[in-house]
């Protein structure tokens, strides 16, 4: 969404929008307006792709930018901030927006002006879903959709078949989703209102562990490009798997490396231990070292930052294969 739509609105209106637009997207609408007329027809989105959006958002495209604010009634320059906020493109003048997106507007301005979030803190809500949510999809469509999309039929191409694919999966998929979130929400809401104080709850010190498979770069040049994905994707789930049953959480994965935490050390030193015995008795993967720090960490937007979490990493760079490393650091360091 961006703020050079305003050809749907009156002179007045555009010269409003020329001097909000963020990055001076509004200019020379007409010769614009005939540059988008005389757009050839080979730019226009696939029929087949097109019935798949709108299957997936529910609705059919008819709003432009410009037109999909004002319906919102909030201003193009925030509803720009939003829209880049989640991760989407600037789409100039296009008619490409839904009823939904309408909403979506709606209802992060109506947080904002209730003053249950201040604007900073709406457009956080809209990149922290946007990121989370744009690597799912990407995730589900490489591992799980195209796998089931495989042509079964001659004469059937790959969209063909994921429409109805989709149209199956979908509800099903949406419902796991809410789900799984309402169950994540539960848990960190717990963990924050167990905090000893209010600096606690961002300022808090947990036990931050880095896994790492060793000589992962030379593999790289002697593995094929599928199985280094097979590899990779046994790692992390092997991690994920082994992090999150003796209750600890992933951070975040890195191809060969995972960023981990636990609320106590015992816990990520055992978690650390079961990695390295997991992995060595696994004559695919490499050897595998574990560097581990506890001390007062920094966490936003689902990450975690600070001088524990770079002490963390700097012990596994210095580890032993098949071993970990640990240190603890004091409430005042």
């Amino acid at each position: 969404m961006t703020a050079d739509d305003a050809g749907s609105g009156t002179a007045e209106e555009r010269e409003v929008l020329d001097a909000a637009a963020p990055d001076g997207a509004v200019r020379d609408t007409g010769a614009r307006e005939s540059a988008a007329a005389e757009t050839p027809d080979e730019d226009q989105p696939d029929p087949i792709a097109l019935r798949l959006e709108q299957l997936i958002l529910g609705a059919e495209r008819r709003y432009t930018p410009f037109q999909a604010a004002r319906s919102a009634g909030v201003s193009v320059e925030l509803a720009t901030r939003f829209w880049r906020a989640m991760g989407f493109a600037d789409i100039g003048q296009a008619k490409a927006l839904t009823e939904a997106d309408v909403l979506a507007l709606r209802r992060l301005s109506g947080l904002v002006e209730a003053g249950l979030l201040s604007e900073p803190m709406a457009i956080q809500v809209a990149r922290s879903t946007g990121q989370t949510t744009a690597r799912l999809a990407d995730w589900q469509i490489d591992s799980f959709l195209e796998g089931l999309t495989d042509p079964q039929e001659t004469g059937m191409t790959r969209t063909e078949i994921a429409y109805p694919l989709v149209e199956l999966l979908l509800p099903e998929l949406e419902e796991f989703l809410v789900y799984v979130y309402r169950r994540q929400l539960a848990a960190a809401t717990g963990r924050v209102v167990q905090a000893a104080d209010d600096v606690e709850m961002v300022d808090r010190r947990l036990a931050v562990g880095f896994a790492d498979l060793v000589s992962f770069t030379r593999l790289t040049r002697r593995l094929e490009e599928e199985e280094l994905g097979e590899l990779v994707e046994a790692f992390e789930t092997t991690a994920a798997d082994l992090v999150a049953a003796h209750g600890g959480r992933l951070i975040k994965t890195l191809g060969d490396e995972v960023l981990y935490a636990a609320d106590d050390a015992g816990i990520a030193a055992e978690i650390a231990l079961r990695l390295i015995e997991t992995l060595t008795h696994d004559e695919t993967m490499p050897e595998l070292r574990v560097g581990i720090a506890f001390g007062t960490v920094t966490t936003r937007m689902g990450d975690v930052f600070g001088t524990t979490v770079n002490l963390a990493s700097r012990l596994t760079s210095i580890a032993p294969r098949t071993r970990s490393w640990w240190t603890a650091r004091s409430p005042r360091s």
